[in-house]
């Protein structure tokens, strides 16, 4: 028993699990699975995360603009911004690497969702390809990824308000903790790139099955359309 979605509509389909002579696992049903959880998190929360890089982008570039024109003599100041604008640039990045990894999820629930479709409406029992391993370590590391930068960036915005330019010692803390910010949010980085290298072979793979499940179909079904 497999729960889905078909149009937004939660349902629950009986699956049978098929021995196929190739290497891909698939389940079998009467009707279209619809969309997964992920992929109906993909369709709900990509646009959000994107609005969320260009707000963070955009706050970051003012503040950028006024460290360049802050008084060179102002070290509070200067302190402060140095810890904001890459918080802040970090933030939309962590919001577009998110919004990628969802739309990725998107694209494989539209194969999902209309390759099933295709094979009912062919009168074929629809096989439909189980998540492959790939899309499990690309959603690993997007939560890997999503959690060291934002630890990244915590970090900044704390450094930004705990620290003050008047004391020496405040100083050398304030840049062990950026320099930790932007250890971490690096990190964050290579883990969201590492996730979205893996997602995109995930759709290699749905691509791969898709391309030779509908010649099956088409082999055995299209006489009779």
């Amino acid at each position: 028993m497999t729960t889905s979605t078909l149009s937004g509509r939660a349902t629950k389909t009986q699956t049978t699990p098929v021995s196929r002579t190739d290497k891909f696992h698939v389940v079998e049903s009467s009707e279209s699975l619809g969309y997964n959880l992920p992929q109906i998190m993909g369709r709900k929360l990509w646009f959000p995360m994107f609005a969320l890089a260009i707000m963070g982008w955009a706050v970051g570039f003012v503040l950028a603009v006024v460290e360049a024109g802050t008084d060179r003599s102002s070290v509070d100041d200067l302190q402060t911004l140095s810890h904001l604008v890459p918080g802040f640039m970090f933030v939309g990045f962590l919001g577009v690497f998110t919004a990628i990894t969802f739309a990725v999820a998107r694209i494989l629930g539209e194969f999902r969702k209309g390759g099933g479709e295709v094979q009912a409406t062919a009168g074929s029992a629809v096989q439909t390809l189980k998540m492959p391993p790939t899309a499990k370590v690309m959603l690993a590391f997007m939560m890997m990824g999503m959690m060291v930068m934002a630890a990244g960036i915590i970090t900044n915005f704390v450094a930004a308000g705990a620290f003050n330019g008047s004391d020496p010692a405040d100083i050398i803390d304030s840049a062990r903790y950026g320099a930790a910010g932007s250890g971490l949010r690096r990190l964050g980085v290579a883990s969201y790139l590492t996730g979205i290298a893996f997602g995109l072979g995930t759709i290699i793979e749905v691509l791969r099955f898709q391309a030779g499940r509908l010649g099956e179909v088409a082999a055995k079904h299209g006489h009779q359309h």
